[in-house]
């Protein structure tokens, strides 16, 4: 029998997904392309991921939840207080409606912070 080939897409990755996952990945991929339209799209450790130099965000299915991951955690403790968050990762669950305005806003802080970031790193201004 042949090895399942692993997706090079998002595309993939979400077909290749639990079906009872799918809905929710196409959701999550809808609402971070609403918040960061410009970003790339790709895979990174085998997940969904949004860039643009850097990694914004990437998300994943689990067995029980979608795993959101990002670097902006530290900066939305009290939107985060009823998930359960991890380094990095947000975990919400399938049984719950996405929370779509706090994706959006998670993703469009990362797009902020990237764009500043690399606006500095180019100049070496601060």
């Amino acid at each position: 029998m042949p090895a399942k080939a692993k997706p090079t897409t998002i595309a993939e990755y979400i077909a290749a997904a639990p079906k009872e996952a799918q809905p929710k990945l196409r959701e999550m991929l809808k609402i971070i392309r609403s918040a960061a339209p410009d970003a790339k799209e790709s895979l990174k450790w085998s997940m969904p991921a949004f860039s643009y130099k850097r990694i914004l965000v990437c998300f994943a299915a689990h067995k029980e939840h979608i795993g959101f991951y990002t670097a902006a955690i530290n900066a939305f403790p009290g939107d985060l207080s009823k998930y359960k968050t991890g380094a990095g990762s947000i975990q919400f669950p399938y049984d719950k409606p996405l929370p779509v305005a706090l994706i959006k806003k998670i993703t469009a802080f990362r797009v902020k912070e990237s764009l500043e970031q690399d606006k500095h790193w180019r100049t070496g201004k601060k």
